[in-house]
């Protein structure tokens, strides 16, 4: 089958590691799981990071790359791909399953013709919504989801801060929490990015680390070490920062004087559950919101995309589309 996948590792050039080309389907790495003919299948900075060696140890390779699929099962369905897979038997939130794993780092992704995934992995995919707006939910759109409504527990009326503009999570951040009622803004480094965010729907947009109007219920947090103090100056007595990621270094000064004297909520979150992907995709329908995608491209552009990806020459989602079978 065709597909996308690490035959080799590097840290400084990880596109030397990735393969678009035939690999041999394997068929159902447990018993019970189920075929899902992919459509659909989006790009995220975990596939990089595969490529570099983080997080998918060499003795896997080659690995079929990929967490975001939308597709048809064995069933005839429409349907979306879970891309948090549980270990057997556990129960509850599956992402506090301290043997979970994504797809792409013990089993094959999503980047290919055929993803085999556990029954409960996926869910129904409306019409309301293209194969490549559905591609893009598994991962950013849900873990954006997770942060403003679980973890940051955010109503309509509450002011959220999206730290950076551009990235997958943001992008959806702002478009989810606009369609949800919230007052949105954003920080971002780079002036066009901050514009784009405005017209993607934030309230407004200020540099990085500028002083703040006033400040915010929540903040949402995936940067790190470069926005952490900002984050802890932005937020209102007892608000929360909702951590999802540290793209610029994941050891930034704690200040836990600011944390405990101002009672500071610091609430960690990992991408989210098949319900709340389920929850996600009935959000959207209802609201009207859609993904902001960047591109879609036919599934042979794959290393294309991944150049994109790479230079950071992307606002939303990067979407590879396979034809129908």
């Amino acid at each position: 089958m065709l597909a996308a996948y690490a035959a080799g590792q590097d840290a400084d050039h990880p596109l030397e590691g990735l393969v678009v080309g035939e690999i041999t389907d394997p068929g159902p790495p447990e018993p019970g799981w189920v075929p899902v003919r992919v459509r659909a299948a989006a790009l995220n900075h975990h596939d990089l990071w595969s490529l570099r060696g983080v997080g998918l140890p060499a003795d896997r390779l080659p690995m079929v790359l990929g967490c975001d699929a939308a597709g048809v099962d064995d069933q005839g369905r429409d349907v979306v791909v879970h891309a948090v897979v549980a270990s057997p038997g556990w129960r509850g939130d599956e992402t506090l399953d301290p043997a979970r794993t994504l797809l792409s780092e013990k089993y094959p992704g999503t980047l290919a013709e055929t993803v085999w995934v556990p029954p409960g992995n996926v869910v129904p995919k409306p019409p309301e919504l293209t194969w490549a707006e559905a591609a893009c939910l598994p991962t950013a759109y849900l873990t954006a989801y997770r942060l403003l409504f679980h973890a940051a527990d955010l109503r309509p009326g509450r002011r959220v801060l999206v730290q950076g503009a551009g990235g997958g999570v943001s992008t959806a951040a702002v478009v989810l929490g606009r369609a949800a009622g919230l007052e949105v803004w954003v920080c971002g480094r780079d002036e066009a990015r901050n514009q784009r965010a405005l017209e993607l729907g934030a309230h407004a947009v200020f540099p990085s680390g500028a002083r703040l109007p006033a400040q915010v219920d929540a903040v949402l947090e995936t940067v790190g070490e470069a926005t952490w103090a900002h984050s802890l100056r932005a937020v209102r007595p007892g608000g929360t920062i909702a951590v999802a990621g540290a793209t610029s270094g994941a050891m930034p000064p704690a200040d836990l004087g600011r944390v405990f004297f101002r009672s500071v909520q610091v609430a960690g979150s990992t991408m989210g559950t098949v319900e709340e992907l389920s929850r996600l995709v009935a959000f959207l329908v209802a609201s009207g919101a859609r993904p902001l995608v960047d591109e879609v491209l036919p599934f042979a552009d794959a290393a294309r995309a991944f150049r994109r990806l790479l230079d950071g020459d992307v606002f939303g989602k990067l979407v590879l589309e396979l034809p129908e079978a």
